[in-house]
């Protein structure tokens, strides 16, 4: 099922402490999240047939759209977006926004709220069944030949006769989507759209995130 949570896009910027009055230190990442700009709403009434608003974050140069994307933008507002991304609502929540209407983080978080961050993992490029599965290797004894990090046999020539799908082997790592639940927003500064989400999240500095409230808060 499709989280159906409000949410806001934004840029992961990286990590830092939060010293509390009693001393006590929270590792926390700085994100900022908006001012998000909705570029279209979408509704089961209408042909698009399921709820949802579609966000801009960003900024980008004209030069680089095409009049047709240009055109769309034009719709919600003055400028054009680096970022577009539809989040999926329930019908009452779609009600609450209107095309061109701005979003902050002031519109939806506060100290305490709970959140899904979802991004971008960072690419680890080629990787080894060790460091990508975490397998343990060989021993590193006599006998042992140009074996020490190699998964061990991927099949047998008689039965099954051949390697099964889903096999754990070496291969691309990273750079894909991944989502961290229930995470704790620890501060919100609204002048600057900045939220300070208590842990790390996926991505590297700079990356794209997309903050929701938590589902399963």
């Amino acid at each position: 099922m499709a989280n159906m949570q409000p949410g806001l896009l934004g840029t992961k910027l990286g990590m830092t402490q939060i010293f509390s009055d009693d001393g006590v230190v929270t590792p926390v990442t700085v994100v900022q999240a908006g001012p998000n700009r909705v570029l279209q709403v979408k509704t089961s009434a209408t042909k698009d047939g399921y709820n949802a608003i579609q966000l801009g974050f960003g900024a980008q140069k004209a030069q680089r759209l095409g009049k047709a994307v240009k055109g769309h933008f034009a719709k919600s507002g003055e400028g054009v977006v680096r970022h577009v991304a539809e989040l999926r609502l329930t019908a009452d929540g779609v009600a609450a926004y209107s095309v061109g209407q701005m979003l902050g983080v002031a519109d939806l978080f506060s100290v305490g709220t709970k959140v899904d961050v979802t991004g971008t993992s960072k690419g680890r490029g080629f990787a080894g069944v060790m460091k990508r599965h975490n397998f343990a290797g060989f021993e590193r004894s006599h006998g042992v030949h140009e074996y020490f990090r190699h998964g061990g046999s991927v099949g047998t020539r008689l039965t099954p006769g051949m390697t099964l799908k889903g096999k754990r082997m070496g291969g691309h790592m990273g750079a894909v989507q991944v989502t961290t639940q229930n995470l704790t927003v620890v501060k919100v500064d609204t002048e600057r759209n900045l939220v300070f989400i208590k842990g790390s999240i996926p991505g590297a500095n700079g990356g794209l995130v997309r903050v929701r409230t938590a589902v399963k808060a």
